[in-house]
Order: C-alpha cells, then structure tokens, then sequence
C-alpha cells in the first residue's frame, strides 16, 4: 500500500467533509471542489485502508466502525467537532455513522451503501466490487481505459459517462480500484455484521440523492431499505448519473449539496478559552 497523503483541505466557510466510495480516494471529489470551496472550509480525506488513507491497524478487524473512528480523528486534528458531511457509497454510510456520533451538522448522502435488503442483493455487491478490484490489477484494462469509448464501457457499473473522467486522472482511478488492500475483508465484514441499523430520529437534516442510473446499488433493491431506516430522512433522485455521480454532473452534484448545507447554517460553536 501508498504511504499515508495527509487529507486535501481548501475554500473558506462553514466546515465541509467529503467521504469517498470504497476502493476510492480523496480523488473522486475533484470534480466538485472548486464549486464547494466557493461556500465552505472542505476537507477530503482518503479513508483508512484505501490507496493513500493510513493502513490498518494490524490485528484489528476490518469494519465500517473502524473506518468512522479513523474520519473522526482526522476531524479531530482538522479543528472540526463537527461538519456538514458528504458522503457517497460507503463514503454515505459513514456519513449517516458519524452523524449517529454527534458529528455532523447535516448529511448528504450519495447512494449510500448499506440499505441491502437480501443476501443476494449483497451478493451482487460483493461480486461487482471483487470484479472492479481484479480489474484494476490488470495491464489491459489500463490501456483500454486511456481512451474515452473504451472507458465509458469499463466504468459503466459506477459511472454514466465514464468518458469524462480526463485522462490524466485514469491512472490514479484505476490504482485506487487496485489499492485498497482492506476491500475484501470489509465486505465479507459487511455479510456478517449487517448494513447500516436504523435511526429512532435523526440527529440532523439528512438529504438522500440517489443516483437515477445507479448500476452498482439500484435504488429498487438498496434505496427503499433506508427510507424505513432513516425515518424524517428527505429523499431525492439525481436524474442521468451514475453510482459516482462527481464526474457525470459535477454542477448537479454541487447544487445537491449546497441546497442542504446552505439551508442549515450552523451558529458558530463555542470553544474553551
């Protein structure tokens, strides 16, 4: 695995946390930050685990709580108790965890993962994501991804318009795919423990934008699971995108966000003297 990047931080406002899918990076968020920046304090780290997050500790379990523990660390060195948090696939469901903490201000959830209904539903998952790993370890894969038809075809499963990813990023896309040395043990993690539990109430206002071309968790077999888990939740769909929507629209992406974080401006928290 990489050694350790320290998180991207950049903008001024209101603190803004962006949590990327699995077998993912700080990276997939390029897209949208300039937009974000113009509106909040953004911090994008990559997640423990993951190509460039810092490794995980050896002997311990490989879960979701980890993961949650590890992004409120580096909330904690940041000077951010709490932020606006932005989340998508497994990046949305440790949003919807750290908000279960007391840390966010508001959540915007991006196809979150978790909401599975059936084992074979989670099945599909695993299978799906244990393709993308292998295929990032391959040498044909990344000289067919160089050019923008072939791309497309490749990251149909997570993204609409895969020909728009530039191809100066496909490089890092595809090591992060192959990267993430804790991607098997947190699925089978996943089968075990269950996905995400339900809320009695939430804590803070929570938008849900599902992906309206979502290849990888469909709506019909992952999103309705959370609406019961995620009583109050509001939810909306986020038309021709898909399951990593920054690089299919990253103006709807940004307009999705801010119409949340906007809404909820937090008065400023009191600090020790």
């Amino acid at each position: 695995m990489s050694a350790p990047e320290g998180p991207y931080r950049g903008g001024r406002g209101e603190p803004l946390v962006l949590l990327h899918g699995a077998s993912m990076s700080w990276r997939a968020w390029r897209p949208v930050l300039a937009g974000l920046e113009e509106h909040h304090d953004v911090l994008v780290p990559t997640m423990i685990g993951h190509r460039g997050g810092a490794p995980w500790p050896e002997g311990e379990p490989v879960g979701v709580a980890g993961i949650v523990d590890d992004v409120e660390l580096l909330m904690d060195a940041a000077g951010m108790p709490t932020a606006h948090l932005v989340g998508n696939s497994l990046g949305g469901w440790v949003a919807l965890e750290l908000a279960r903490r007391g840390r966010a201000r508001t959540v915007v959830a991006l196809s979150p993962a978790g909401g599975w209904r059936t084992r074979l539903d989670l099945r599909r998952l695993v299978w799906s994501f244990r393709l993308g790993s292998a295929l990032g370890g391959s040498p044909a894969v990344r000289v067919m991804a160089a050019r923008p038809r072939p791309r497309r075809l490749l990251l149909g499963r997570v993204l609409e318009r895969g020909d728009r990813v530039p191809t100066a990023d496909v490089p890092d896309l595809i090591d992060d795919l192959g990267g993430c040395v804790i991607l098997h043990e947190l699925l089978d993690g996943a089968a075990e423990h269950g996905g995400l539990a339900s809320f009695e109430e939430l804590p803070c206002p929570v938008r849900v934008a599902w992906c309206g071309r979502d290849r990888l968790i469909p709506w019909r077999r992952h999103g309705e699971t959370l609406r019961e888990r995620l009583p109050g939740a509001e939810f909306v769909r986020l038309p021709r995108v898909g399951h990593v929507p920054m690089w299919d629209d990253p103006d709807l992406v940004v307009r999705t966000v801010l119409g949340v974080t906007t809404a909820h401006p937090c008065v400023r928290e009191e600090t020790s003297a």
